[in-house]
């Protein structure tokens, strides 16, 4: 009996020795881009974000970030998985969303992130309208399927009636955004105009040779999302708690970029060192900018709508609520 009470006691003292292995780290790769638009993934990656709301939820995630370069890149990086979930346009999301409904492969929206208007702008100084631009002017963009190309279209459609809205496909270029800017500020190529992203938009307006015609609140008639946070139905079945911590991780550095410009802007900056863009310039910038940071999502159902009159989806959703999941219920969404 001695000994059985003496190998209890030994056991017993042992226990805290007997770690237990600690629980796995999960990866989640999460695609971004570039400019003050991807912010807040720019602020989620900096602060952790993503582990911390991991955390709060029982996962122990390590989230690593990949840049593309246009939405175009970025949906096939989401569905061959080289990214968990991504960060890009909301059309190119609704074309996943119904090309590949009822598979795995079908794209599901998670949260908004970013609605701040794109702007057209050009070096010409007597164009004052978009149908002023002549025939060789070239239009800058950063990829042929991108929120820009849908806004162009969109315009179209209204200075020049819907079977027209294709007038500025033909002047369309594929450009990287720093490509873009320096050729608005060289004069020197046949690109006239550019459909620009903050903080390239002010980066142009700023230099004064440079000035807007329009912007895809003309094209919506308000406000619409220009980035939003989406994922395959395979990733979100298999990771199911993803969605919420997404959410709480994107509102969260919305909350920072609002509550402390200063501290998102040095986070900025960081990520995307400026000749042109002092620490007080992105600062201004994001105090301008401070509503367009936020999760709920907005002109869904009418770029889904247009995308249907042209044929560019075969089904269109009868309400944003069917492409981006339910998280998104108590928001202003539309």
């Amino acid at each position: 009996m001695r000994r059985l009470l003496l190998a209890a006691l030994m056991f017993a003292v042992s226990l805290p020795a007997m770690v237990l292995p600690a629980m796995a780290q999960t990866p989640v790769k999460i695609g971004t881009g570039f400019g003050v638009g991807f912010l807040p993934m720019f602020i989620a990656d900096e602060l952790k974000l993503v582990e911390k709301h991991g955390k709060a939820a029982g996962l122990n995630l390590t989230a690593s970030y990949i840049r593309f370069s246009g939405s175009s890149a970025m949906q096939d990086a989401v569905l061959s998985g080289s990214v968990d979930m991504g960060v890009y346009g909301v059309a190119a999301m609704l074309i996943a969303w119904d090309k590949a409904r009822g598979t795995g492969s079908q794209v599901f929206g998670i949260a908004g992130v970013n609605s701040t208007p794109l702007i057209l702008v050009t070096n010409q100084p007597a164009v004052k309208d978009i149908t002023e631009l002549t025939p060789t002017d070239r239009i800058a963009m950063p990829a042929l399927i991108s929120p820009q190309m849908y806004a162009l279209q969109m315009l179209a459609e209204k200075r020049f009636g819907a079977a027209n809205y294709d007038h500025f496909r033909t002047q369309v270029a594929a450009l990287p955004h720093p490509e873009s800017v320096n050729a608005l500020l060289s004069g020197g190529t046949e690109v006239k105009a550019y459909f620009s992203t903050p903080p390239f938009t002010q980066i142009l307006l700023d230099s004064g040779r440079v000035h807007a015609i329009a912007s895809s609140n003309d094209a919506f008639g308000g406000r619409a999302t220009f980035l939003a946070l989406g994922a395959t139905k395979r990733y979100l079945d298999a990771n199911p708690a993803m969605a919420a911590v997404m959410v709480a991780a994107l509102q969260e550095a919305g909350d920072i970029i609002r509550a402390d410009p200063k501290r998102a802007a040095e986070i900025y900056l960081k990520v995307e060192p400026s000749k042109y863009l002092d620490q007080a310039r992105v600062e201004t910038m994001l105090k301008a900018q401070h509503d367009d940071f936020g999760i709920e999502v907005s002109g869904v159902k009418q770029l889904a709508d247009f995308m249907g009159r042209i044929g560019g989806l075969r089904r269109v959703p009868a309400s944003y609520s069917e492409v981006f999941l339910p998280v998104l219920k108590d928001t202003p969404s539309n």
